[in-house]
């Protein structure tokens, strides 16, 4: 069965609310997208459990706000990596963009650039390295990188995003192998039959070795970190860290930075909601390194609630695919635009003029 239906998802706009917000596009998108694609969007790992969870535990985190400060003036501003953006919300690393609108991760890398925010290219993305950079060559890239079990590919890619200008380079460490995407296994979701992932090597290289999916290397473990340090010169983040234990071990091993991620709750279900498990991580580099968070960010609150924790800034997954597939380049700016303005608003609210303002005094765990 093929994943995508570019008749349905490229359609105009309709019938909406003249300021859309987060949830019209998800279900907007779920009306454009066929059954296939939309679950393998939206789905989860095992009963889902965790996937829901990322969502439902920023809920229990109560806000409290300062007020008779003079927010007249709000900076929603900060710096990832030496790297100015315009707020702390970025484009976490997803795969097959193409399946929500045919420009695919060029329109997604587009709308990056104009929201001057860091986008995360995935090792699956549907268009080419090239063609990214050249529909969008004053964005701030990073590149997502599976780590493949033939050492001279890896050697490739990294080489080839160092010369494309990509900025750091995030390691998935939470993909040994793949979750039990249950609907994806329901829909014979075969991706590696299903779709033509574009050839990893670069368009002026002729043979080498090609990408596949069953090509992650599973037995990739903390000693192999030198060697891709000594390979590179940009700094390494792990996306997929939980755990005190493994963020120490990052700090151990020199990386730049954590992205405390559960892969949106498709990978191994029951583990720990993104946002539960950014207190242990942050306590545990004792700011040596930064971290970021990744998952169950829909709201303004959800951003400042992340950073009120330590995060230095969130990456937002399937919010990006929802505006991508309802307008394309236009909709992932408007997704991130709505975001952005929440979390100036909660800012406002909370008293806060800049982010170096938001700290852990601003939220309260409910006991409920």
């Amino acid at each position: 069965m093929y994943l995508s239906n570019h008749r349905v998802v490229s359609l105009a706009w309709s019938g909406c609310l003249q300021t859309p917000l987060i949830p019209d596009f998800q279900a907007q998108a779920r009306e454009r997208l066929s059954k296939t694609t939309w679950d393998y969007i939206e789905g989860g790992a095992g009963e889902g459990f965790t996937k829901e969870d990322n969502i439902a535990a920023f809920k229990k985190i109560r806000l409290r706000p300062r007020y008779l400060k003079d927010v007249s003036e709000v900076d929603t501003r900060t710096i990832i990596q030496g790297e100015k953006i315009s707020a702390p919300i970025c484009i976490s690393p997803t795969g097959f963009h193409c399946l929500a609108w045919p420009d695919g991760e060029m329109s997604t890398a587009r709308a990056a650039q104009a929201a001057d925010i860091c986008y995360i290219t995935s090792t699956y993305a549907s268009c080419t390295l090239e063609d990214i950079v050249a529909t969008a060559p004053r964005g701030l890239r990073w590149f997502q990188l599976y780590v493949q079990r033939d050492r001279q590919l890896n050697k490739q890619l990294i080489q080839r995003v160092e010369s494309l200008g990509f900025k750091a380079l995030v390691i998935t460490v939470d993909v040994p192998i793949t979750g039990n995407r249950r609907h994806d296994i329901r829909n014979q979701v075969d991706l590696k039959t299903n779709l033509l992932l574009k050839d990893l090597r670069s368009p002026k290289e002729s043979s080498g070795p090609c990408l596949q999916m069953s090509s992650i290397d599973p037995s990739n473990c903390w000693d192999d970190l030198s060697w891709l340090q000594s390979i590179t010169q940009l700094p390494i983040i792990l996306k997929g860290i939980l755990t005190k234990e493994d963020a120490e071990l990052a700090v151990k091993h020199n990386v730049q930075g954590i992205i405390v991620s559960n892969h949106g709750g498709r990978q191994l279900d029951e583990v720990l909601a993104s946002i539960d498990a950014l207190t242990e991580v942050v306590a545990a580099v004792k700011g040596k390194i930064e971290v970021y968070l990744d998952g169950g960010i829909r709201t303004g609150n959800d951003v400042l609630k992340s950073l009120a924790l330590g995060a230095k800034c969130v990456f937002l997954g399937r919010p990006i695919l929802w505006g991508l597939a309802c307008k394309g380049e236009r909709g992932v700016e408007e997704v991130l635009n709505i975001l952005k303005n929440e979390f100036h608003t909660s800012m406002t609210l909370t008293g806060c003029r800049s982010v170096a303002e938001i700290n852990r005094d601003l939220i309260q765990f409910s006991r409920l």
